[in-house]
Order: structure tokens, then sequence, then C-alpha cells
């Protein structure tokens, strides 16, 4: 019984203890470059987009939006997008989601763009920041140390309508993510 007690508290604090405390915030956060492959209205929430995302797994990723006042629905089908993909999932009008999408939002009109990335960018791959390392956090952890909500603080579009993190682009292999006309947005 004594030997119980420990090794349960001592696996729990091993996942602890292998965390770097130097470990940039952003590098915690996973976020993927994705592609919409199939999307539809959610049946009673006017406001929500329910869309199956690839995100290089297995299979697709369903992922609910509050995107339908900002874009028809022919315009999100096979739309790339940027996910976070180590939130964990929740229920959204009943229907389960396992990430988001980001948007820009612009402070001054309240138009809301879709985080785009580059042409060529894989589903799957990491959106990343130039000299910034680590890996993401497991989704439970993520939530519970509020890392999303630190990271979302420090994401805005640039003058020349770059996401960015503390002023450095989000970047995929073929370039950084975007958005269309939001500049000095938010994003979430």
């Amino acid at each position: 019984i004594g030997g119980g007690g420990p090794l349960r508290g001592g696996g729990g604090g091993g996942a602890a203890a292998a965390e770097d405390p130097e470990q940039p915030d952003f590098t915690k956060v996973e976020l993927k470059v994705g592609r919409i492959v199939r999307v539809w209205e959610h049946e009673s929430a006017d406001r929500l987009f329910c869309e199956e995302i690839d995100v290089g797994e297995e299979q697709p990723r369903s992922i609910a939006s509050g995107l339908r006042e900002h874009y028809r629905l022919e315009q999100m089908q096979d739309r790339r997008v940027v996910v976070v993909a180590n939130l964990p999932d929740s229920k959204l009008v009943g229907f389960k989601s396992q990430g988001m999408v980001l948007a820009a939002t612009s402070p001054e009109t309240g138009q809301v763009e879709l985080v785009t990335p580059p042409e060529g960018a894989a589903p799957g791959e990491r959106v990343t920041v130039e000299g910034l390392t680590g890996e993401p956090l497991a989704a439970k952890v993520l939530k519970k140390k509020k890392v999303f909500e630190a990271v979302r603080e420090e994401l805005r579009t640039s003058a020349s309508c770059v996401a960015c993190y503390r002023g450095q682009p989000l970047m995929t292999s073929a370039g950084p993510c975007t958005v269309d006309s939001v500049a000095g947005g938010t994003i979430s």
C-alpha cells in the first residue's frame, strides 16, 4: 500500500519534472497546417460551421468554428487553415470539436479573416517561429497551465498582414502564414 502512493505520485511528477522551464510558451502550443476537406452548417447553431480538417493524421479532425457570419460555405471548402491541435476536445452545441482554427479580427471594423498557410505547406506541418524550439504540451497540461491563453495575447497580424507572435512571423516551410487584409489585428 505504501509503495502505490509514491509510485503514482512519482509518475505524475516525472512528466512535470521533464518540462523545461525555459521553453518558450509558443512552442508548447501545437499549431499545424490544415486543409478543410468537408464543411457544413451546424444544424442548430446559426454561427457555427462544422469542419473535417486534414492535419496530417490518420483521420481528419472534427472542428467547429464560429465563422458563418464571415464566410460562405463554399469559401471554407478546401481552404488552408492553421489549427491549434493540442487543445482538449470540447462540445460546441453538441458537436465534438478537436481543436480550433486561427482567425484575425480587425480592432477597428470587427472584420474576421482566417489565418492562411501558404501554398506548398503540407497538412500536418508544424507552424513555427524562427529561433523558438520545444515540444508541444499534452492537451490537459496546456489547458491547466493556460498556456494557449498567454500565447493568444501575443498573436497579431503585422501591417503587411503576416500572422506574428511577438512580432515574429508564423512560418511554414513554404513561407509565412497570412491574412487577406486585416492588418494590426488580434489572432485567436
